[in-house]
């Protein structure tokens, strides 16, 4: 599995592990599927406080592993004052049975001052109860005004819709976090339930170039999503078969002819007037 630089945090894995709706199925199959992840290298875990169950599932997971692992969790925006932050912290870290988080995200921009919660945020490192932390859903409007209160180099990440049929975080917030050296993290890499059909012509595009190299398309789909050295990817995988589908590929090269056909096959489209997001 490839590793890049996370921010200033250090080297992190390219694809990870996303928990969204993972408490939803069978548990043990969700908590098998995680250590493969983690076997095969996928050691950026990412969930939230929203995920209902997802926590604990992790907990169970990562039971004598915790130093292999890079742990992010989100604050819920109603949440997000200074001291609600540092309390939605203590009971993210209960339920995930560790004492520290990786990295700690604010799920997306709501009514409490940025400055309550980067305050809450800084608080919670000088604790030792988060390592860095980031933002999830921000525009680069909202990156501007980040900046403006916390300062250059203390935004890890932002983790934002992104994927081969909406590909709007191109335009503006991958060059903005690149220039600040902010990593990009891909949430809902293969869409929500609306990934390309292989009888559709950007299907068939997908289906040969995997063909071509003999992986799969949702493969081809996270070696285009992460082919800039600032963006990873954390699909979700509740099976033992997508676990290891996800994690090659980690090792995945795409020639400059791939990239070019993808690019056609799904186009850039029209800037959005807002930052997608599910």
């Amino acid at each position: 599995m490839r590793q890049r630089k996370f921010g200033s945090v250090g080297n992190v894995s390219v694809i990870g592990q996303g928990t969204w709706y993972l408490d939803r199925g069978d548990r043990k199959g969700a908590v098998a599927a995680l250590r493969h992840g983690i076997d095969l290298g996928m050691t950026h875990i990412d969930t939230a406080e929203m995920y209902g169950e997802a926590e604990p599932v992790i907990a169970e997971a990562i039971v004598a592993r915790r130093d292999e692992v890079f742990l992010v969790s989100k604050v819920l925006p109603s949440n997000a004052s200074r001291r609600g932050t540092v309390s939605a912290c203590e009971r993210s870290l209960s339920r995930l049975k560790t004492d520290y988080l990786d990295c700690y995200l604010l799920h997306w921009r709501g009514s409490h001052p940025l400055a309550d919660t980067v305050a809450a945020f800084e608080e919670l490192v000088r604790a030792g109860k988060i390592r860095s932390w980031g933002v999830s859903n921000f525009d680069i409007d909202d990156l501007d005004e980040l900046k403006a209160v916390s300062g250059q180099g203390r935004i890890a990440c932002n983790q934002v819709l992104y994927h081969l049929q909406e590909r709007a975080i191109e335009r503006a917030v991958i060059p903005w976090c690149k220039q600040n050296g902010v990593a990009v993290v891909a949430y809902s890499p293969f869409g929500h339930n609306d990934f390309p059909q292989p009888r559709s012509g950007p299907g068939k595009v997908l289906q040969q170039i995997a063909d071509s190299h003999g992986v799969t398309p949702r493969q081809v789909a996270l070696g285009f999503l992460t082919r800039d050295q600032s963006v990873f990817a954390i699909p979700k995988a509740a099976s033992l078969e997508h676990a290891a589908d996800n994690a090659a590929a980690g090792k995945l090269n795409l020639s400059d002819s791939d990239l070019a056909a993808l690019d056609k096959a799904f186009p850039l489209g029209p800037k959005p007037s807002s930052l997608p997001m599910l």
